[in-house]
């Protein structure tokens, strides 16, 4: 294989223009990315993840309204002093472990919502001639050891291009991007083929991308051209599509579960997963849900009585 396509991945791209708009009025003026989940914002759970994946330069495409998250990722002398003479410790550390590092955070501008695509292309300066990662900030995955890191790992055997991939229910393909295997199911599973939101009866498999890329630069030169796909969107899958047989192009299963945390209900899924996993309040937690039930399994036989 040539060796330029096994190179490090040291950058990662984190398209967070989007309006958040499923969350309206909470996404009025925040971010959706800093939407908390437990006791970070999502966009942090992101950050993290490629963090503990080895990146080292951290680039956001953003848009308008999105200041607060160059915020977050900033020192903050006053708090962390106001922290330090009351001695909580504990506190101080988590609000620096969430400080991006000197000259790692990147930011460029989506200037119009014109899809993943697009978004990926605006990031091409900032990348360079190099492969690169991609985390949907708003895909949280709940791992022992972070899906970005699985990947990583397994590039470094394979390199080209690898997707992070889940099952998820025939009647649901129409909602992602799906992979066609041919029905292997190694740990690097070769990409024969992508669809990008195909009927149930169309879809070559179940096997839903969702997410987390690894990508070689070359995919520049087709999201350069600017077509358009499913939506009328410039989709990311239709450029990676044009990829496969030109360079090695695999699919990987993760350990661990996913979060659609673009929606309301993932947003509250994650949000109980991670508090009940949090060793501080998860059994806390674990008490409230049992009488959230209690409470409501009451009521309801009372009303089937009545």
């Amino acid at each position: 294989m040539n060796t330029n396509l096994k190179r490090p991945i040291r950058k990662a791209v984190f398209p967070v223009a989007g309006l958040g708009t499923r969350f309206l009025p909470a996404t009025k003026v925040m971010p959706k990315e800093m939407l908390p989940i437990n006791d970070r914002p999502l966009i942090q759970h992101v950050f993290e993840e490629a963090r503990e994946a080895g990146i080292e330069e951290f680039l956001f495409i953003t848009g308008r309204h999105k200041n607060m998250l160059e915020e977050h990722f900033d020192f903050q002398p006053e708090l962390e002093d106001t922290l330090k003479s009351r001695g909580k410790t504990d506190m101080l550390e988590k609000v620096k472990s969430s400080e991006m590092p000197a000259g790692a955070l990147f930011l460029t501008r989506q200037p119009r919502p014109l899809g993943l695509g697009h978004a990926v292309w605006c990031a091409q300066k900032l990348v360079g001639d190099e492969p690169f990662a991609v985390l949907l900030p708003d895909v949280l995955i709940h791992a022992k050891t972070g899906c970005l890191k699985q990947m990583v790992d397994l590039y470094a055997e394979y390199g080209g291009n690898l997707i992070a991939v889940e099952d998820v229910p025939r009647a649901e393909t129409s909602k992602y991007g799906i992979v066609d295997t041919g029905g292997d199911h190694s740990a690097a599973m070769p990409v024969k083929g992508l669809v990008e939101k195909p009927n149930p009866e169309d879809a070559p498999s179940t096997l839903s991308v969702i997410g987390r890329y690894i990508l070689q630069p070359e995919i520049f030169a087709h999201l350069a051209a600017f077509e358009t796909g499913a939506g009328g969107e410039i989709q990311l899958t239709d450029a990676m599509a044009r990829l496969i047989n030109t360079q090695p192009f695999h699919a990987m299963r993760f350990d661990g579960k996913s979060y659609d945390c673009g929606s309301r209900l993932g947003f509250i899924e994650a949000n109980l997963a991670y508090a009940l996993a949090d060793s501080e309040i998860g059994g806390d937690v674990q008490r409230i849900l049992g009488e959230i039930n209690e409470n409501l399994t009451g009521k309801a036989s009372i009303k089937a009585v009545s």
